[in-house]
C-alpha cells in the first residue's frame, strides 16, 4: 500500500480550497503541459494539465461544485506521487495520459457554494451547456477524446453505507446512460473499475464504501458522458469519524485514484467481476451529525422517548468553514445514527452536551 503521508500536498488542507491556493501546486507541473481552457463567469482562469504519455486517456475534473474540495486535495496528492520515482508511477505515466482539471468552478470555490456565479449547478447543465464552465468541460471532452472519465465530488455527512452504522466515507457510481439503467459496455467497464477500487478501500476502511443512486438524468455530466460511450465514474468523498475537514477522506480518495490508474495501466479491468459492483451497499440516509436521546431532560415540551437529529450547515466565515448546528428532525427516529450521540439521561453525556451552547439553545427553543 502506498504511504500517502509522503505525498500529501502541504499547500492544501481543510475544506476551503480556492484557486489562489492552487498557485504553488501549478508550479509543480511542467509549463508545457499546463494550459488555460477558458474563464469562469467572473473571469477566473480554468486550467488543466497533462501527465503521462500513454495510450489510455483519462480525463478527471474536481470542484465542479465549488464547496466540494476533498477530491481536489487528493488529486494533488496523486500528482505528487506520479512525479516521484516509484515503479507504479512510471508504469502509469508510460501507459496513461491524464488530463486533469483540478478546479472547474473557481467562482463557486471562492464563495464556497455548490453553484457557479450565475447560481447554476454545473452538474445539471450537461445538455444545455449554458455556462462558460460547462462549455469548457464539454469542449475538453470532445477534444481530448478520453477513454475514461473521473467525475470527482464530495457528499454530505448524512449518507451511510447501506443501513449499517457506518458512514459512506467513499461512494462510487457507474452512471446509467438511459432510463432503463441498462448495463451498457461503457457502464460495465466503469463498474469493473469501481470493483477494483472497492477491493483496495475495503482493506483500509472496511464497510465504509457505498454505491451512489443510479437514477438517470441526462442533464448530469456523468450520465451525459456515459451516453457518449465513455466509461465514467462518479467519486464521492464522504464523512469519516471526527473528520469534518476530510483530511482522512482525502487519503482514501487518493488510494481509490491510484487503484483505478493501476488497474487501467496494467489492463486488468476485465479481471474484475461486474456482479461485485452490486455487492457494494447502496448509499442510505441514516446519519445525523448529532443525535440527542431523551431531550425532555432539557426541554419538558418534548415527549419522553423522542430524539432530536441535528445536521451541520457549512458556513464560510473569513477564510474558514464553520459548522453550525441546525435542527433537522424530531421524533422517535428509529434506525437513525449520530456521528456523535448524546443521551441526556446519562450525566456525563449531559455535561458534555451542555458545553455546546448553540445546540442547547436549539433544544430549549422547541415548542409543543
Amino acid at each position: 500500500m502506498i504511504e500517502h503521508s509522503k505525498y500529501k500536498e502541504p499547500n492544501l488542507k481543510d475544506r476551503y480550497i480556492t484557486l489562489d491556493m492552487l498557485t504553488p501546486c501549478f508550479k509543480k507541473v511542467a509549463s508545457s503541459s499546463l494550459r488555460v481552457l477558458g474563464e469562469s463567469v467572473q473571469g477566473d482562469p480554468i486550467s488543466a494539465f497533462t501527465l503521462g504519455h500513454g495510450k489510455h486517456r483519462v480525463l478527471m475534473w474536481s470542484q465542479m461544485h465549488g464547496n466540494e474540495s476533498t477530491t481536489t486535495k487528493a488529486v494533488w496528492d496523486m500528482v505528487n506521487y506520479l512525479q516521484g520515482n516509484e515503479t507504479l508511477a512510471k508504469t502509469i505515466l508510460d501507459s496513461c495520459t491524464l488530463m486533469v482539471v483540478p478546479m472547474l468552478n473557481p467562482d463557486g470555490a471562492k464563495a464556497y457554494t455548490r453553484v457557479n456565479a450565475n447560481q447554476v449547478d454545473l452538474n445539471r447543465d450537461a445538455q444545455q451547456c449554458s455556462q462558460p464552465e460547462s462549455k469548457v468541460l464539454r469542449e475538453l471532452f470532445e477534444a481530448f477524446k478520453p477513454d475514461f472519465c473521473f467525475n470527482l465530488h464530495d457528499q454530505r455527512t448524512l449518507f451511510s453505507a447501506g443501513s449499517a452504522k457506518k458512514p459512506a466515507t467513499v461512494s462510487f457510481l457507474s452512471p446509467a446512460s438511459n432510463e432503463q439503467r441498462d448495463v451498457t459496455p461503457s457502464r460495465e467497464v466503469a463498474m469493473k473499475l469501481i470493483v477494483a477500487m472497492n477491493r483496495v478501500l475495503q482493506e483500509l476502511i472496511p464497510g465504509r464504501i457505498g454505491r451512489y443512486d443510479d437514477g438517470f438524468n441526462a442533464n448530469c455530466v456523468g450520465d451525459a458522458f456515459q451516453m457518449q460511450g465513455v466509461p465514467t465514474i462518479l467519486f464521492e468523498a464522504g464523512h469519516y469519524e471526527k473528520d469534518y475537514m476530510r483530511e482522512h477522506t482525502r487519503e482514501y480518495i487518493f488510494h481509490a485514484l491510484m487503484a483505478a490508474l493501476d488497474t487501467i495501466s496494467k489492463e486488468k479491468i476485465d479481471e474484475q467481476r461486474t456482479e461485485d459492483y452490486y455487492r457494494i451497499p447502496e448509499n442510505e440516509k441514516w446519519f445525523f451529525d448529532i443525535l440527542i436521546q431523551n431531550p425532555q431532560t432539557i426541554n419538558s415540551n418534548l415527549e419522553k422517548g423522542s430524539r432530536i437529529g441535528i445536521r451541520f450547515q457549512e458556513i464560510l466565515e473569513g477564510n474558514a468553514i464553520q459548522f453550525k448546528p441546525e435542527l433537522a428532525e424530531i421524533g422517535k427516529l428509529e434506525g437513525f445514527f449520530g456521528h456523535e450521540t448524546f443521551n441526556c439521561l446519562n450525566k456525563k453525556d449531559l455535561e458534555q452536551l451542555s458545553k455546546h451552547n448553540e445546540i442547547m439553545a436549539l433544544i430549549k427553543r422547541i415548542e409543543k
